[in-house]
């Protein structure tokens, strides 16, 4: 419950960071005092078996313990039960300076709602020496800040910079779910897609304090990001790859249905056809796909209200299925009863590689993608489907 006496909860996630917690509780305070406002200091406790939470609870810090393991299970916990109006969330190894408050505390008073923390030197931030591994400084984080950028169309340069503050009610309502470190790309994915006012300053990151390594592990949860930003954006990870699948695969099709291409000393044939026939399933299966995801997202609230969806579900979608399903089915059938004439020509024996194929493969093309557009308006359709209550059944 909202205390109104408390403006910033600082929420530090925190598993046996006994050698630096009590030096970021006492930065924390500090950064209170200079902002003269009214906080506490959060520590959510993943479990640790050293001696943080005595520290902790012996430095003032209130402790919330979080049973469910990961980085981002210990910050949800950290957020259900912080009293602030405002959140301020960093890491307890001493690599974030908590006496950044005031200048997040004047981004959040102009009425953003998240702002960002930016670590990297292009950008304002400073990276001291040993703070961050090669590794992550000059490919991770560029490439999967860019990715989300790319896919998100924002201008935060820092995704997954764990310094970063909020207007506590507004990400409450985002709803997060993520447990593990993938948790700094949700918070900012929903944000931007929930379209939270968002801003970013330029900090430092210092090398951490622990005398073990850290519970980041570069592949896995760098994957564990991108795997994240995939699965909530539809367009880059079916609908363009589709699209260019498609395009490329129509033509190749177009330009051998009649014969074989030769550019330079290379002769393109009804090898290369199959391969733009499998090219062409594949894209179309890929955009099939990506309405799918999208309507089912905006259905269910995961992604905002899209009226081109909203018009597409307003359709007879079985009924259209249906025809367009069968029309192709048809002109594949075309195809087939005439590479069976064509082998009546030969006595049924063996049949001419090109000239079989060039009918065959057509046919097999038309005929997968009549079945596909079949099914795929039985699967729209089911998508659609309101839920009934008993008072709807009962009038």
């Amino acid at each position: 419950m909202k205390d109104a006496g408390i403006l910033v909860s600082i929420l530090m996630p925190c598993l046996n960071e006994e050698n630096t917690l009590k030096s970021c509780i006492e930065e924390a305070k500090a950064a209170l005092e200079a902002s003269d406002a009214s906080g506490e200091i959060i520590v959510a406790d993943n479990g640790s078996t050293d001696n943080s939470i005595a520290i902790a609870q012996a430095n003032g810090a209130r402790v919330v313990h979080v049973k469910n393991k990961g980085y981002g299970s210990a910050l949800i916990e950290g957020i259900a039960s912080a009293r602030g109006t405002f959140i301020l969330m960093g890491d307890s190894d001493s690599s974030y300076d908590f006496g950044t408050l005031p200048a997040y505390l004047e981004e959040l008073k102009k009425g953003n709602e998240l702002v960002m923390g930016c670590r990297l030197p292009a950008w304002g931030g400073t990276i001291e020496p040993g703070a961050m591994p090669w590794l992550h400084r000059w490919i991770g984080n560029p490439t999967l800040s860019w990715i989300g950028r790319l896919f998100f169309d924002t201008p935060i340069r820092d995704f997954h910079c764990g310094l970063r503050a909020f207007k506590r009610d507004a990400i409450r309502d985002l709803d997060l779910q993520c447990t593990g470190m993938e948790f700094a790309s949700e918070m900012v994915v929903k944000s931007i897609i929930g379209g939270l006012a968002i801003s970013q300053i330029p900090i430092t990151l210092r090398p951490d304090g622990r005398n073990r390594a850290p519970h980041l592990r570069s592949w896995r949860d760098g994957w564990r990001h991108l795997r994240f930003m995939l699965l909530y954006s539809p367009k880059w990870l079916y609908q363009l790859p589709g699209l260019l699948l498609l395009l490329a695969g129509l033509t190749g099709f177009v330009a051998l249905q009649f014969g074989p291409v030769q550019i330079g000393r290379v002769v393109f044939d009804t090898n290369t056809l199959l391969v733009s026939s499998a090219a062409i399933i594949a894209g179309a299966q890929l955009l099939f796909f990506s309405v799918y995801v999208r309507a089912f997202a905006v259905k269910t609230g995961l992604l905002p209200y899209d009226s081109r969806i909203e018009k597409l579900l307003n359709n007879p979608l079985i009924e259209l299925g249906v025809v367009f399903g069968l029309l192709l089915a048809l002109i594949g059938l075309v195809f087939i009863i005439a590479a069976l004439r064509f082998w009546s020509t030969t006595g049924y024996g063996p049949i001419p590689h090109a000239e079989g194929l060039r009918m065959v493969i057509p046919g097999v093309t038309a005929i997968s993608l009549g079945v596909m557009f079949i099914f795929s308006g039985f699967v729209l359709e089911l998508l659609n489907l309101e839920r009934k209550t008993s008072s709807d059944i009962a009038s």
